[in-house]
């Protein structure tokens, strides 16, 4: 789209923008030019040069910005370099509010992908093709972003997340044969078709409990005539994966009886990414020696013609400030945010502890105890993945009408030092992490069972409203995250949210896991409709809650619909509502759910339970979700 379509396409409209009072409007477009001025006629072509321009504007007071700043974006890709850093200095007021919004009937895209051209058919033979892909195959070079190769762990053609090439596909993982503490190895089948002898490249995906883990394969030792196989890990994961305890790799029949014994075989695991594993329709295969990618295409994909794009960015945009210098009112509406990566499994691997939270270091105490809590035996510093969209120290920053998809890790994280948040009526599908995070984890040095309790409170996440958004397809490559997550909070309202399509949780509310005292309180999670959660992880819940959090409530909330995959390590250990370790003082009440199948583990005083279950009226039940005048965000459920 040239420059004069974008002007036609918007002159039936000019007139009146141009003339109405209102606030003021600086203009981007893709066909826009580096002199561009930002007006209608001659638009800027990056959106950081209309940002700057809005920042001389506040700095300089001008008379024109009284009702605010738009910064219209014109339909079209915006290929970024680096993420669009909202700083201090690009703050707005409440009357007079910095917004970062889609031009009239357009849908701006904000991408960190590239698209794949030149395709080619596979001819020939090449070393390590599975026999099944012979004469199915495509290829193409990867693309330059910024004049550099670069690697990705995510691939889509025509806007669908295609599969890394892996052993086994759908419900049918093998089962770990032993898992060997003291040597750090683990003993699997070995598999049909290929030579793992030198396993460059290779990634072991294993299903634990709540969580997975990504270990690179060091070694890889087979035994034909035995049928199975021994392998090690890269480190630094070799580490934490066999010293941490929880969440653990269990295998049948051995163990303590009960939780620490896996009910239903041990645990699943799949290998990925190695040519020699890409065998069905589908799959793709990175080969980063010679920077050259491998696809099987679906019935009806023609790679002649399709949109193949890889992300070479983790994060779009972050909006950065500090305590004593917040970020302020600034707004984005009606915005795609699409095509991230994230590359640390690919070089430290990932081992988790919960909601997709990352251990630089864990392991088990020799002796149990610490000063909150006798019994603890587990240790755990974590760190948090990336986000398309992060907010640190920003206050009134707000997301409507948004698109968050096509993304590896998190859609869009409020970390820390954010108050009085709204997002509302946005879609999240197709991620591979949670949809919404929000809070502190303890995350970022400090040991993650100590209660969260600043003495300076402008360090919380407070007043947040998460409304009226559709989150779907979410958690589609690290399980074990969320729908929506939300750490040590305060005053935070999760309402009329419609959640699907859940490899894990649906909401999660709380860290910590002790009885102390911390920040949390006044938090509700409110009308939300909750359905097909648990698509991969057990010991799961459709609302999941942690430690006290004072005059909370959980209320009229519609949950049901359970996965149910079959290698799971108890097929029984999953409910509707879940008040985990320390939940205390929690108003439990009205919820619609199809049996009364809940859970209070550890947990405690004061949490209160009133009608729940079946029995609650109709008319909560369907009031549940999204409301009306959001409802057509529906449309986008697969």
């Amino acid at each position: 789209m040239n420059t004069k379509t974008v002007l036609a396409i918007f002159s039936a409209l000019s007139v009146s923008f141009l003339s109405a009072a209102g606030p003021r409007q600086i203009w981007v477009s893709p066909e826009g030019a580096e002199s561009g001025d930002g007006s209608f006629e001659a638009p800027h072509k990056r959106i950081a040069a209309a940002q700057r321009q809005a920042r001389e504007l506040r700095r300089l007071h001008d008379e024109s910005i009284g009702e605010g700043i738009e910064i219209l974006l014109a339909d079209g890709t915006y290929e970024i370099i680096e993420p669009l850093l909202v700083r201090t200095e690009d703050s707005g007021t409440a009357e007079s509010p910095t917004v970062f919004k889609a031009a009239p009937n357009a849908s701006p895209v904000i991408s960190g992908g590239v698209q794949v051209e030149g395709w080619s058919k596979v001819k020939g033979t090449i070393e390590g093709l599975n026999p099944a892909a012979k004469g199915k195959l495509w290829m193409a070079k990867t693309p330059r972003k910024n004049n550099n190769r670069f690697a990705f762990r995510d691939f889509w053609v025509d806007g669908k997340r295609a599969n890394r090439a892996r052993e086994v596909d759908g419900d049918d993982l093998r089962r770990i044969l032993d898992w060997d503490k003291e040597e750090r190895v683990g003993w699997i089948e070995l598999p049909e078709f290929g030579d793992f002898s030198d396993p460059h490249g290779l990634e072991f995906v294993i299903h634990q409990m709540w969580a997975i883990a990504i270990l690179r394969v060091k070694t890889f030792e087979a035994f034909p005539e035995e049928g199975k196989a021994r392998l090690s890990f890269h480190e630094p994961e070799s580490r934490v994966q066999f010293e941490h305890p929880w969440p653990p790799v269990v295998l049948g029949g051995k163990g303590k009886p009960g939780f620490y014994t896996a009910k239903n075989g041990s645990s699943a695991y799949y290998l990925t990414n190695r040519l020699e594993l890409l065998d069905e329709p589908g799959e793709w295969y990175l080969d980063e020696d010679s920077n050259t990618l491998y696809y099987w295409p679906k019935e009806g994909q023609d790679m002649a013609t399709a949109k193949a794009v890889v992300p070479a960015m983790e994060t779009l945009v972050e909006v950065e400030g500090s305590l004593d210098a917040p970020v302020e009112h600034v707004h984005f509406d009606g915005i795609r945010f699409e095509n991230t990566t994230w590359m640390r499994p690919s070089y430290a691997g990932h081992v988790p502890l919960q909601a997709g939270f990352f251990m630089y270091d864990a392991y088990k105490l020799k002796i149990p105890g610490t000063p909150d809590k006798a019994k603890l035996e587990n240790q755990a510093w974590i760190g948090r993945k990336p986000a398309a969209v992060s907010v640190y120290a920003g206050n009134d920053i707000v997301f409507e009408n948004c698109i968050f998809q096509n993304l590896a890790a998190t859609g869009l994280d409020y970390l820390w030092g954010s108050h009085r948040a709204v997002v509302e009526g946005n879609i999240f599908r197709d991620i591979g992490g949670s949809g919404i995070v929000i809070g502190s984890f303890q995350d970022g040095g400090i040991e993650t069972h100590v209660p969260y309790d600043p003495a300076d409170e402008r360090e919380l996440c407070t007043d947040a409203r998460i409304a009226n958004n559709l989150v779907t397809d979410v958690a589609n490559e690290d399980w074990g995250c969320v729908g929506i997550g939300a750490g040590y909070v305060r005053g935070i309202n999760i309402e009329h949210n419609e959640i699907s399509d859940v490899s894990y949780t649906g909401i999660s509310m709380g860290w910590g896991w002790t009885k102390s005292v911390n920040c949390m309180r006044d938090n509700r999670i409110h009308a939300n409709h909750i359905h097909h959660f648990g698509k991969h992880m057990y010991d799961v819940g459709g609302i999941y809650t942690l430690s006290p959090q004072p005059k909370s409530e959980i209320s009229e909330n519609s949950i049901h619909s359970l996965y149910t995959p079959s290698y799971v390590h108890d097929p029984n250990h999953w409910n509707y509502i879940y008040l985990d370790e320390g939940s205390s003082f929690i108003y439990v009440r009205d919820n619609w759910c199809p049996e009364q199948k809940f859970s209070t583990n550890a947990n405690g005083p004061g949490n209160t339970w009133e009608n729940n279950g079946p029995e609650t009226s109709e008319a909560i039940k369907e009031a549940a979700g999204l409301q009306e005048s959001y409802r057509m965000l529906l449309e986008y459920v697969n």
